[in-house]
């Protein structure tokens, strides 16, 4: 039986209702499950909260022994962003790889697996996928999380990947809705804005957003960012003319809006928390994500009672905030039913689609060289992610390059991590190149944005020796500093090996260069099967 809130009174469980809260540590805090008593409906997981799959299925259990219905949210995109896998990189690779391979059915099939894992821990609401075209190359925070610069490829892909999550019990999440990838800044630090004309925007980034409706994603999140053409004022998540009219009305979507991180400078450094939260759920959202940096009990409280004390002040409409609470409810009772068809669906033949069974379209020509196949086995579920980032390989060679045959010498050239990255998940090919290829080494160079790269690759030839070399990059095209660098280590050493592990804008190079179209583990594993002769 579900527990409801004792000693609180409709308005403040109401409040409650609405906000998805994070915490610290692996266990339930006390205050949370407090919190859940008497009314608190969601909870969102973040790296921080998740040892192993064993450890975060007893967290997820401690939640629903509070409360039976509650959602547990989690910010799970596979690729560069994972939770479920901060500290050993992801077993699937992300958008970017899943565009490039340009095979729905593989992407349905990735994103079923992962949903699968998810619910198998207990998380049934993923902050998934990422809708946004990526249509700015230079864009620092959207880059591998999206399918793709191509509107309709970013579109179908968008659809499956809501298809196949759903189908796993997980509602899917489509974000930044009205569209993140014209941005030039990362709402994490300050507010983008986007100055395009409503037809341009009806066009490429809605698109997407519209598929992801006709697929039926249950939740869409909100961006922090102003759209001048659809509201010159106020950034979306606070914005009744994005959220209402445009997103509700005009493309009538009926499910759960969640704002975006109401702790990212884009809203707490222009608005305040507590003022953000109450204008969103007056535009529209019905429930307020906080907690990636802001996660302890004062933070829920001073949510509340700003809304409460919103609504008693007849700034927020008493009738507008219970019908977020019930939205939020609803969410929960379809997560609970879908769950019980996923697994009876599981416990059936042919549960899911399968791999192996797919074909698609490889994406744009190899100038010289191959493309890596998806391999024997394909159509193993729980190698679908490894199967998906080979298929997703970009493999160019020069008429002079000769295989690896010795243990090289790894020189990553490491930008800054955003965000919604963070640094606390290893990426490159240096693990997986020591498995295949013991004794390999490795060393890490930041010139940082106002460095010089011809300072650093002496560093990195120095390191090296007389060894092999392999590079590996993160987006060369936005870092001046990793091109110059680039540039003096293939001048000194022509048979550098290039691996490309961010959106691949710049001219393939080197003797071997492989594009993985993300940095997820899979994709350096994938990366160094090639570099190894495998």
């Amino acid at each position: 039986m579900t527990t409801l809130a004792s000693g609180t009174d409709t308005l403040t469980r109401d409040a409650l209702t609405v906000l998805q809260p994070g915490f610290t540590g692996t266990s339930a805090p006390d205050w949370l499950l407090r919190r859940l008593g008497e009314g608190l409906a969601s909870v969102g997981l973040f790296g921080r909260n998740i040892a192993s799959p064993a450890q975060l299925g007893r967290l997820t259990a401690q939640l629903r022994a509070e409360r039976d219905d509650v959602l547990v949210a989690i910010d799970e995109e596979g690729g560069d962003v994972t939770r479920l896998e901060v500290r050993t990189g992801s077993s699937f690779p992300g958008n970017h790889a899943l565009g490039a391979v340009d095979d729905v059915a593989l992407t349905r099939e990735v994103a079923f697996e992962l949903g699968r894992r998810l619910a198998e821990c207990g998380v049934n609401l993923n902050w998934a996928p990422s809708a946004d075209v990526n249509s700015n190359p230079g864009n620092p925070v959207i880059g591998v999380r999206s399918f793709g610069a191509d509107t309709d490829l970013v579109a179908r892909h968008t659809a499956a990947y809501v298809t196949g999550l759903q189908a796993a019990g997980v509602a899917a999440c489509t974000k930044h809705f009205p569209g993140h990838g014209d941005t030039a800044v990362d709402s994490h630090h300050a507010l983008p804005r986007i100055d395009v004309d409503g037809s341009v925007l009806h066009a490429r980034e809605l698109a997407p957003f519209r598929a992801a409706i006709a697929a039926g994603s249950r939740a869409v999140m909100s961006a922090h960012i102003l759209v001048p053409a659809l509201d010159p004022d106020r950034p979306a998540t606070l914005s009744r003319r994005v959220l209402t009219g445009l997103l509700r009305e005009e493309l009538g979507y009926q499910g759960l809006i969640v704002t975006d991180g109401m702790e990212m400078q884009a809203i707490a450094g222009t608005y305040g928390i507590e003022r953000g939260s109450v204008l969103a759920i007056a535009a529209g959202a019905d429930a307020i994500c906080v907690g990636g940096g802001l996660a302890d009990d004062e933070t829920v409280r001073r949510l509340r009672d700003a809304l409460v004390s919103a609504v008693r002040s007849g700034e927020l409409a008493e009738e507008r905030l219970a019908d977020a609470a019930e939205r939020v409810r609803a969410l929960a009772r379809w997560t609970a039913s879908a769950s019980v068809s996923a697994q009876a669906s599981a416990a059936a033949p042919d549960a899911a689609p399968d791999a192996a069974s797919t074909s698609g379209s490889a994406s744009g020509g190899v100038p010289i060289g191959m493309r890596a196949g998806a391999g024997p086995g394909s159509g193993a579920g729980h190698d679908i992610g490894l199967v998906a980032a080979r298929r997703a390989l970009t493999v160019t060679c020069s008429e002079a390059y000769e295989p690896v045959g010795e243990p090289p010498f790894v020189a990553v050239l490491t930008p800054v991590a955003n965000i919604a990255v963070g640094d606390e998940t290893p990426w490159g090919v240096a693990a997986e190149l020591a498995r295949l290829l013991p004794g390999t080494e490795t060393g890490s160079f930041a010139g940082g944005e106002g460095g010089n790269g011809e300072e650093t690759a002496p560093a990195a030839l120095t390191a090296a020796g007389d060894r092999r070399i392999v590079a590996v990059v993160r987006d060369e095209h936005r870092h001046a500093w990793m091109a110059s660098a680039l540039d003096a280590l293939l001048a000194a050493r022509p048979d550098t090996i290039v691996v490309e592990m961010g959106v691949p804008q710049a001219t393939p190079r080197g003797a071997l260069h492989i594009a993985t179209h993300g940095a997820a583990r899979v994709c350096g594993r994938a990366a160094a099967e090639i570099i190894a002769g495998h």
